[in-house]
């Protein structure tokens, strides 16, 4: 691999354009091409095989294109196929996924309780509540599937009442009582981070991917002598299934107006 070769990132949508934006400004001189799987989102209601299945295609598509590390900015796909990838491409690539950073920054902080809140495929392969406990055995996690944040956030339902009362519905549940940190275990939820701060108040630390995942990227390419020290080239964005309306959506996600280019990888 040579320095000058892109990063790959891949989600099952857009909202893993927040780790791809944290990453350009950590790293301005690295060139990314972003893969969205719109033709299938949500990964979260998938079932752990599917996620599988669409992970290794896509990654074989950024393969192609050159990419000399792979982040998986999706906490569904991380959580069902971050160990199967770099079996199956042993060698071919670096992988980064947007669990160990998280967990790693949390677990640092030897907290008694932390609550964890995702879409339901995270949840369900208690991925979080696993890695927590082998890095600090007697913590306590609450873990809360919350499948309507995806939607309201990609609607554009937020920093509004029912963004409010959704938000105070979840968390405002007793298995939360007494946390002191919470973990936004989905690439989306960063976007209503000041909403959920405000409610839990400031006895709560909040934690999210973006910026974690953004420093384990650097550490890696570093490591690897893979920085690029050189102007970057355009980045590449890429959807399975375009449509005008995830377009126009990137902007909440990427802060900045970008083109998606349809590819259609499964056809």
């Amino acid at each position: 691999m040579k320095n000058i070769q892109p990063i790959g990132i891949f989600d099952s949508g857009i909202g893993g354009l927040t780790v791809a934006n944290a990453i350009t400004k950590h790293l301005p001189n690295e060139e990314i091409i972003y893969f969205g799987d719109t033709a299938h989102l949500p990964y979260g209601d998938k079932s752990v095989d599917a996620i599988r299945y669409y992970c290794i295609t896509i990654t074989k598509f950024l393969l192609e294109k050159g990419c000399k590390m792979i982040v998986i900015a999706c906490n569904s796909a991380s959580s069902a196929a971050s160990e199967v990838l770099i079996d199956f491409f042993k060698g071919q690539t670096i992988f980064v996924n947007v669990v160990d950073p998280l967990v790693e920054a949390v677990v640092g902080q030897q907290y008694d309780k932390v609550g964890v809140i995702a879409t339901k495929a995270t949840i369900n392969t208690g991925i979080y509540q696993r890695k927590l406990l082998e890095k600090q055995p007697g913590l306590t996690v609450a873990s809360m599937a919350t499948p309507l944040l995806v939607p309201m956030i990609e609607e554009g339902y937020f920093e509004n009442k029912i963004s409010r009362a959704i938000i105070e519905d979840y968390l405002g549940r007793s298995d939360f009582d007494n946390m002191e940190a919470l973990l936004l275990a989905c690439t989306h939820y960063p976007l209503i981070r000041p909403e959920i701060k405000a409610f839990l108040g400031e006895d709560v630390r909040i934690f999210d991917s973006i910026d974690v995942v953004a420093d384990q990227v650097r550490t890696l390419l570093t490591q690897y002598k893979l920085l690029n020290d050189k102007r970057r080239k355009p980045h590449q964005f890429y959807v399975s299934d375009y449509t005008r309306s995830f377009e126009e959506t990137t902007r909440i996600f990427y802060e900045e107006s970008i083109d998606l280019d349809h590819c259609a990888i499964w056809v």
